[in-house]
Parts: structure tokens; sequence; C-alpha cells
């Protein structure tokens, strides 16, 4: 608990002095709790929390298992070669997540000069789509979207979508994919 107090109290960017005084607690006895030195009574727990404008649960929630970060150079992401996606669509990973229960894909993707249209793409999740060059139709159920740079799309991925006109080359998009796991 004395961690995510710390965690809270440093990413609300106050001091120490500064919450120990809005809790009602010593400073020394807020150092003791930030370092696990000392449990708070709830009723200090209630005003540390009022005093982050914080529900009091988050400080039994472990975010310091939670906390991946990933960091790809430019020009550095992992190629990925899909099975039975057509040709000329070219997949770089930009990063990952591995812990939490949100799973989330980042990509570059570039289409190829032999790219094809393509509108049956479909799985679970969100996806949001940021346009950085070119301009293609892109088709989400039954609606068909003009878009190019600077446009972004953002539809749930369970129904039928993909490019299917490619108006412009060369076409790139970064792509998100948000999924629940389970």
């Amino acid at each position: 608990m004395g961690l995510q107090i710390r965690s809270l109290r440093l990413a609300a960017g106050v001091s120490s002095s500064a919450l120990a005084t809005e809790a009602g607690v010593s400073r020394s006895m807020l150092s003791r709790i930030e370092r696990g030195l000392a449990s708070p009574s709830i009723e200090a727990m209630d005003r540390i929390a009022e005093a982050l404008d914080v529900p009091i649960s988050r400080f039994f929630v472990d975010q310091v298992k939670r906390t991946d970060c990933s960091f790809v150079p430019a020009g550095r992401g992992i190629v990925v070669e899909r099975e039975g996606v057509i040709k000329g669509y070219h997949y770089e990973l930009l990063g990952h997540l591995l812990s939490g229960n949100l799973f989330v894909e980042p990509y570059k993707v570039d289409l190829t000069e032999d790219a094809q249209p393509y509108t049956t793409f479909q799985h679970p999740g969100t996806k949001f789509l940021f346009f950085l060059s070119g301009r293609v139709k892109y088709r989400y159920a039954s609606r068909l979207i003009d878009v190019g740079p600077g446009d972004t799309l953002l539809f749930d991925a369970t129904a039928l979508h993909g490019t299917e006109q490619i108006l412009e080359p060369p076409v790139s998009y970064i792509s998100i994919v948000f999924t629940l796991r389970e």
C-alpha cells in the first residue's frame, strides 16, 4: 500500500510535506507509510485518499506489477509476417505490453506497390488507425470512408473492415488493436 501512495503522490506532483499537511498526518508518519514501515489507520488512509483525490481502493491495487514500457527505436520495429494476409501489406510491430488484462498491438502498416484492396479483416477488439500518407477508400461494415494523411478511424474490429480502394499511393498508417485478455 505504501508504494501505491508514494506512486500516486509522485504522479500528482505533490511533495510529501504538502500531502502530509493536506491529509493531517505528520511528515515522518507519511514517510514510514510510503516505505512500508507503518500501517495507517482507516481514517488516515481516507484522508490521504481524499488529499490525492483518489478512491481509497487505489491503495490496494498492485500497479507496480503492471508497469510495462516498450521502447522501439525508429525503424527498428519487428517485421511481422502474417499468414493468409494478402500480398503487399507490410507490418512492423512498434511495441508491446505484457502485463495486465489489456493486450495492445501497435503496428506501422505500409501498402507496397503490389498491394491489393482487402476488406475482409475481422478480429476481436477495438482498432485505431492513423493515416500517415496516401489516400484510400476504407470499408467498415457497410460504410465506405475516404481517408488520407492525418485522418483517424476508431472502430469495433469484429465487423468486416479494410482497404477497398487505393486512391493515392504510397499508403502508410499506424494501426493499434486493443483486446482484453481472458
